[in-house]
């Protein structure tokens, strides 16, 4: 197994905070084909109830993003970056983000797996807003390529 198995269970520092911003919200829609008016009209999202533009269930993984790059780059995690895939992604989620959200995330790896030469890394990503309330919590799993024969 390539990826040091003492990861197992190991937290990392939040990440700094991230402000949910309404354009970066209409172009992460936008690339993604989210086209329901909440997420790019802020009439619309008024209308229905939101403060501000929601932003689309995938959303998180910008966030996200942040703290897989500390887990990548742990130097004892014993992880080549050019032999990961990205194997599974779940959202679980509290409440929507919403532009103006300030929101740190930190992760935890949850298990780690070794299957037919390769090994499975999963870890959990809790996004909450800077005063503590809980958003959601992102699942990845990353299956890390053994070496070839």
């Amino acid at each position: 197994m390539s990826v040091n198995p003492e990861l197992l269970d190991t937290v990392f520092e939040p990440t700094s905070p991230y402000v949910v911003g309404r354009e970066k919200v209409r172009e992460f829609s936008q690339a993604v084909f989210a086209m329901a008016p909440i997420h790019h009209d802020l009439a619309s999202a008024q209308a229905a109830g939101w403060a501000d533009l929601v932003a689309p269930p995938t959303f998180p993984i910008v966030i996200q993003e942040k703290t897989l790059q500390q887990l990548l780059s742990h130097p004892g995690a014993g992880i080549d970056f050019s032999r990961v895939v990205h194997g599974d992604q779940k959202f679980e989620y509290h409440r929507p983000l919403i532009v103006g959200d300030e929101v740190v995330a930190t992760l935890r790896v949850t298990k780690i797996q070794s299957l037919g030469g390769h090994t499975m890394v999963t870890s959990e990503s809790t996004i909450e807003t800077t005063s503590g309330e809980a958003v959601v919590t992102a699942t990845s799993t990353l299956v890390v390529r053994g070496d070839e024969a």
